[in-house]
């Protein structure tokens, strides 16, 4: 008997996120000389360097794609072995099984998921899945009947695992700080989601600082002091610290393919099983941790949480 094939669709694209090239490929394979014209030579560079043995989510194949223009459309579905490039995105609401929402601006979220959630068709939606607590309720009824996930790839960064296997040996943690290029409203939650990943930590509270970045310090309930900084136009860094009163250790992270097949391979079994891949509460308490730390920039001051 063969293997269930889960039909997916990959919805995309916005300005500055490639995640609908890495995730298909990830998935289906790529062709290199077709990936060369899409115009994402980083993505390409990494895919280059993967065995193919790499490449294939469990049951999970791409079989549809659609983003505003046609034209990237097809792009992808021939760099990524994709058989259908669909000009609305009621075909994929037709043809799927699953689908992807790779993009990162969280005000097109809600809208572009609906349509599928209101199927019962499972969705992972790309960091961050909102950045109002409005649009978060919404969301909450999926993330709970598990037909809906959403995080950072660097939740299940491979460069975090030791952390997160050997946390006890760390005794008290009395610091974990977090460094990241660009801004806290579209990178922050690759902090929040790697950070609290490894550390079951509960945020009470935030504050924002401006110097010459972004920087915002959470208060939690055990007492450790989290301190993450977006720095803007830097060359690429996302570096985390943890500070124990019996172990220190610093991460940086930086295997993207693996985070995101890892990311999949999660999606995978929450569609097959019907369980939530992420403890709902978790999710809901990350991203309400994102949008308290926009808060505290915009207004210079404490949010709790």
């Amino acid at each position: 008997m063969g293997r269930l094939v889960i039909k997916v669709g990959i919805v995309g694209f916005y300005e500055g996120n490639g995640h609908p090239f890495s995730f298909s490929a990830i998935m289906n394979g790529y062709d290199p000389e077709r990936f060369a014209e899409v115009g994402w030579p980083v993505i390409g560079d990494y895919l280059a360097r993967r065995d193919p043995a790499d490449f294939g989510v469990p049951e999970l194949r791409v079989t549809h794609a659609w983003m505003p223009s046609f034209d990237m459309t097809r792009k992808l579905c021939n760099a990524c072995n994709v058989a259908t490039a669909a000009r609305d995105l009621q075909e994929l609401v037709d043809g799927v099984d699953a689908v992807v929402i790779a993009r990162d601006d969280p005000e097109s979220h809600w809208e572009l998921a609906a349509p599928f959630l209101q199927r019962g068709i499972p969705v992972f939606v790309d960091k961050p899945l909102a950045n109002t607590t409005a649009t978060l309720a919404q969301f909450e009824p999926h993330l709970r009947s598990g037909k809906l996930m959403s995080c950072s790839g660097m939740r299940y960064a491979v460069e975090l695992d030791e952390p997160r296997a050997t946390l006890p040996a760390y005794g008290k943690l009395e610091l974990i700080r977090g460094a990241l290029v660009l801004d806290w409203t579209h990178y922050g939650m690759h902090a929040i989601d790697a950070i609290l990943g490894v550390a079951r930590l509960q945020p009470i509270a935030v504050t924002g600082h401006h110097g010459s970045h972004q920087s915002v310090a959470i208060d939690t309930k055990e007492g450790t002091v989290v301190l993450i900084d977006s720095l803007g136009t830097v060359p690429k860094l996302f570096r985390f610290d943890f500070v124990g009163t019996s172990r220190i250790s610093s991460h940086d992270v930086g295997d993207n393919f693996s985070m995101f097949r890892r990311t999949l391979w999660h999606f995978s079994r929450m569609i097959r099983t019907g369980e939530p891949a992420i403890d709902p509460d978790h999710t809901l308490k990350c991203v309400r941790v994102l949008i308290a730390g926009q808060q505290a920039l915009e207004q210079r001051t404490r949010v709790e949480i």
